[in-house]
C-alpha cells in the first residue's frame, strides 16, 4: 500500500481541546475582542446569551492539533525506519463554517480527512493534498468545518 492510499479518505482524530472562560477571553483579547468573547456580563445580552469562543479560536486549535498530529506521525514513521513525507505550506482554505457557538466547558474533538492528492507540475516532486477538517462537540455535533489544501513532498 502506498503512502497516498494510506492517507486517502481516512479520518484522523487530531485530539481534543476544552474551552474555558479564561482561554476564551485570553484569545479574544488578542485576536477578536468582540464583547461576547471578552466580557461575560455583557455577553449575557448578546445573541449568544453567554460568553462564547471566537470562531478563529476554534479554528486555530485545529491548526495546533494538526501540527502535533503530524509531528507524532513523522516520529512514528522514523521509528519504523520509514521515510516520512515533507509537509509544506498551505495556499489556503475554503468553505469555512462555524455551525454552533462554543461556550466555556465545551470540549471539541478535531479531525482531518485527506480527500484528494494531485501532483504539482509546477513543483516537481511535490503534490497538493486537499483535506476536510472538522471539530465536533461532546454530542458529536459538528461545530466547525472547512476544506484545506497543503503542499506535501512524498517520499
Amino acid at each position: 500500500m502506498s503512502i497516498i492510499d494510506d492517507m486517502l479518505n481516512k479520518e484522523v482524530i487530531l485530539g481534543s481541546f476544552t474551552f474555558t472562560q479564561e482561554n476564551i477571553i485570553e484569545f479574544a483579547r488578542q485576536f477578536d475582542p468582540q464583547y461576547f468573547h471578552v466580557d461575560p456580563d455583557a455577553a449575557k445580552d448578546s445573541l449568544f446569551g453567554n460568553l462564547c469562543a471566537s470562531g478563529w479560536h476554534s479554528a486555530s486549535v485545529w491548526m495546533k492539533l494538526n501540527i502535533k498530529s503530524l509531528e507524532r506521525e513523522v516520529g512514528e514513521m522514523l521509528a519504523k525506519g520509514e521515510t516520512p513525507p515533507v509537509f509544506g505550506p498551505s495556499p489556503g482554505f475554503t468553505n469555512l463554517v462555524w455551525t454552533r457557538p462554543v461556550f466555556a466547558g465545551d470540549t471539541l474533538t478535531y479531525t482531518r480527512t485527506v480527500t484528494s492528492v494531485r501532483a504539482l507540475e509546477s513543483k516537481p516532486g511535490w503534490s497538493m493534498i486537499t483535506m476536510l477538517c472538522t471539530a465536533r462537540d461532546e454530542k458529536n455535533e459538528e461545530i466547525l468545518r472547512f476544506e484545506n489544501a497543503a503542499m506535501i513532498k512524498l517520499p
